[in-house]
């Protein structure tokens, strides 16, 4: 009985992560990735920065010209790495 109710909430509780997770990312201004190895959390220019407007940086003009990040775009990257996963079976040849 308890399982079935353990399972059932955290059945539940997961899309509504996963919800909130989406909402607080896109208000962030920020972009999840996830891989087998890691999982990243990349800043993208935030919509309200009264410098670029959202675009991230600029193009300079004179004799060089070249493009400028904004500072609302340089954030550091925050990243969990996850353990690699062990094979069942060790001991097997691979073939």
């Amino acid at each position: 009985m308890v399982r079935a109710r353990t399972s059932l909430l955290l059945a539940a509780a997961v899309p509504l992560t996963v919800t909130a997770a989406a909402v607080a990312l896109k208000a962030g201004a920020w972009e999840l990735t996830a891989s087998r190895h890691a999982i990243r959390l990349h800043p993208k220019p935030r919509p309200g920065c009264p410098d670029c407007k959202g675009e991230g940086g600029w193009w300079s003009e004179g004799p060089y010209p070249g493009g400028e990040m904004c500072w609302c775009w340089d954030r550091p990257v925050p990243t969990l790495r996850l353990l690699p996963v062990r094979a069942p079976w060790p001991d097997e040849p691979p073939f």
